[in-house]
């Protein structure tokens, strides 16, 4: 099969690898129909993550179709159309039975595309299937529900929940990229009184607002004074990081109102200072984490329902043999204006559901 191989810090190359199979009786074989580019995957072939060792195929996020499944597995079946999870989930340690599958001891975790071979290639083997991938309902399209993957509940669990984002609360998005825009769609099912979203390109901006920012700034152009304005010296409730970079990191703790929230998804490769010296009096939560992906089936569930802007979020569309273009694109967001960018064969028929919603549309109406 075709694959996206990493060979070391700026090096890639799709090519032939060996075909997948079965190593353990819990995994899944899974033909891949649409898979999408991660923040993260830049972050590794800058070398931002050593882990990630030369002769490794990259990606963890894709949906796609069961082709053969481990004797234990019981939840899916060969033909069936799943959602993969970025996350792996043993169930068995401590922490999967804690509902912290991103902590699991147990050879899950963050593994595909980091530790073992990922989802940007024709075929992918997932461990752990039962838990880590979702039966997909036919109203959801493959090119809206790899969004699932990774960005919605990433930015839902790392930087809304642990935000603890509050009817009423000013909530800051520093970064305007997938995750960042993914966090002010589900910040605003929360009611805030304000959406502020700061980034540099224009275009990412403009995405913000459309997805719910009340307010938009430029990193370039104080946008911690406009913050100040905005809540009469106080500062933000809840600022998420949304970038990776140690200026984003410590703008967001000079944007925070005493009593106040940070909650950090951006993935750091560089050390940032943590100013203690003056945090130290303003009684600050300041939050990490990688996703668990607990919150997936209710976010599937809300994307069925029309609750989500899937598609909204992605601005390029490849086949996947054009993945070394989907990356230059990707790669290059403020020049090409690129969001999400999903890589497939042609879009899903969505059936049944949304023929049968619509009927309903036009009969109340």
């Amino acid at each position: 099969m075709k694959a996206l191989v990493f060979h070391g810090p700026g090096q890639t190359a799709w090519q032939e690898v060996p075909d997948p199979s079965i190593k353990d009786a819990a995994d899944a074989i899974v033909r891949v129909d649409a898979v999408t580019i991660c923040g993260t995957d830049l972050h590794i072939i800058k070398g931002d993550v050593p882990e990630v060792t030369p002769g490794r195929v990259l990606g963890h996020e894709a949906v796609g179709t069961v082709v053969e499944t481990g004797g234990d597995v019981r939840t899916v079946r060969p033909g069936d159309r799943v959602l993969i999870s970025c996350i792996s989930s043993c169930g068995r340690c401590r922490f999967c039975r804690e509902g912290h599958y991103g902590q699991c001891r147990g050879g899950g975790g963050w593994v595909l595309g980091h530790t073992i071979d990922g989802t940007q290639a024709e075929y992918v083997r997932v461990p752990f299937a039962d838990l880590s991938v979702h039966p997909l309902p036919s109203a959801v399209d493959s090119q809206d529900a790899v969004l699932l993957a990774d960005i919605f509940p990433t930015s839902y669990e790392v930087g809304v929940l642990n935000g603890n984002v509050q009817p009423g609360d000013t909530v800051v998005v520093v970064g305007a990229g997938p995750i960042g825009l993914a966090a002010i769609a589900t910040a605003g099912l929360y009611s805030p009184g304000r959406i502020v979203a700061v980034d540099l390109a224009d275009s990412r901006l403009a995405a913000a607002r459309a997805l719910g920012a009340d307010t938009t700034a430029s990193a370039t152009e104080e946008p911690e004074q406009l913050v100040a304005d905005l809540t009469d010296g106080l500062g933000a409730d809840v600022v998420i990081e949304a970038v990776g970079v140690p200026e984003a990191f410590e703008m967001c703790t000079r944007m925070v109102r005493p009593g106040g929230r940070v909650a950090n998804i951006g993935v750091h490769g560089k050390p940032a200072t943590l100013h203690l010296e003056d945090l130290w009096i303003k009684d600050i939560t300041i939050t990490t984490g990688l996703v668990d992906t607990y919150s997936t089936p209710m976010l599937l569930r809300m994307m069925a329902a029309g609750r989500l802007p899937g598609s909204a979020l992605v601005t390029h569309r490849f086949e996947l043999g054009q993945m070394e273009e989907a990356y230059d694109v990707f790669s290059r967001a403020g020049d090409t204006g690129a969001l999400k960018v999903v890589l497939g064969g042609p879009r899903h028929d969505v059936v049944a559901e949304a023929t049968q919603r619509e009927a309903e549309r036009t009969w109340w109406s």
